[in-house]
């Protein structure tokens, strides 16, 4: 009777116990919805801000990579680049736009250019000596190898050299853009005659730096202002000769598949480069460097252009050097040519 007792006490108390249990059981699932429902709601409120600023944000982390060659250089210390007599500086030309800029005087005056300061640099291009402002190719920064052979080539000869990075290349801020790019030029141009007096001020244009000083010397006759000199080495005519890509694709960050899910990066940043356009109106001397192994240019676009511009100057204004294929000079090869020197020594005597 005793045992009987016990277990219905037990089946009683189990009966209580189950309700309860359930009632837990209910109560746990209610606290774990309420959480996802809070987290829901959480992650709606982040992720809504999020996706309206997504196109922007893209944006962003597309533009915040870009090519910088060589890798580990200092473009602030030109002397690394065996260029003792050169200074860098930056200039300010468009709000938020600083430009690397690297001036190097003539080689007959390193030994004076030890320690000296930028103002005794800018002092200097008052001199006397032409003053050359060299407009870099596509990619890399002007501390690339055969930009530095350019810049002791012309050193050598007595000769100034300017040498910007546009903006968005090298340590250079902002988004390259055709127009941005001529923007820099102008400002680049203007600061150099303020201070070379009398100087010659040339330009030479290489690759991407051919339409860069085109558009540029056109804009400056628009002002009523005519560059002194210009030379286009391995120049390009996307008129008559499609460019292979966006000039400017090095500079964004790409990932598979991209296209289909956002536009690309430089949609809106449409090229032109009028090189044919603006070589009709240009009226300075005109001196184009060309190889006929070039890789990226073949040798009768430029011929053509050399044409173009002689018939609206004239043969005597607008000279063409063609360099022999077996050299191997291919597209940025031309300032280890021998001759070169003295090709350029009788173009800016032709000046004077």
């Amino acid at each position: 009777m005793r045992k009987r007792g016990v277990n219905e006490a037990d089946s009683s108390a189990a009966q209580v116990k189950k309700p309860r249990v359930k009632q837990q059981k209910k109560d746990r699932t209610s606290k774990q919805w309420m959480k996802r429902c809070l987290l829901l709601l959480f992650l709606i409120a982040v992720s809504l801000p999020v996706a309206v600023k997504l196109p922007a944000l893209i944006q962003h982390l597309v533009y915040t990579y870009r090519i910088r060659l060589p890798y580990f250089a200092d473009l602030n210390r030109p002397a690394e680049f065996s260029l003792n007599h050169t200074i860098n500086m930056y200039l300010t030309t468009e709000e938020g736009i600083s430009l690397g800029v690297w001036h190097t005087v003539p080689d007959s005056r390193w030994k004076e250019a030890q320690g000296k300061d930028l103002a005794w640099y800018q002092s200097t291009l008052s001199d006397g000596s032409p003053v050359f402002i060299y407009f870099h190719g596509n990619t890399q920064t002007r501390g690339a190898p055969h930009r530095v052979g350019v810049a002791k080539v012309l050193s050598a000869l007595g000769y100034h050299v300017v040498v910007p990075d546009y903006r968005g290349f090298g340590d250079s801020t902002g988004e390259p853009t055709e127009g941005g790019l001529t923007v820099d030029a102008l400002y680049v141009y203007n600061w150099v005659k303020a201070r070379s007096g009398d100087s010659l001020v040339i330009f030479w244009g290489h690759s991407l730096g051919t339409a860069v000083s085109t558009n540029t010397a056109v804009k400056l006759i628009e002002q009523g202002v005519v560059v002194d000199g210009v030379i286009l080495e391995g120049a390009f005519n996307s008129a008559r000769q499609k460019i292979p890509g966006h000039a400017f694709s090095w500079y964004y960050w790409r990932f598979p598949g991209q296209e289909y899910l956002f536009p690309e990066p430089w949609a809106e940043n449409k090229l032109v480069f009028p090189t044919e356009e603006n070589l009709k109106k240009m009226k300075s001397p005109i001196l184009f460097l060309h190889s006929e192994d070039d890789h990226l240019v073949p040798p009768h676009v430029c011929e053509q252009m050399r044409d173009i511009a002689a018939s609206y100057q004239s043969e005597e204004r607008v000279k063409l050097v063609m360099f022999e294929g077996s050299l191997g000079y291919l597209h940025n090869g031309l300032y280890r040519d021998h001759r070169l020197p003295g090709i350029l020594k009788n173009f800016v005597d032709s000046l004077s």
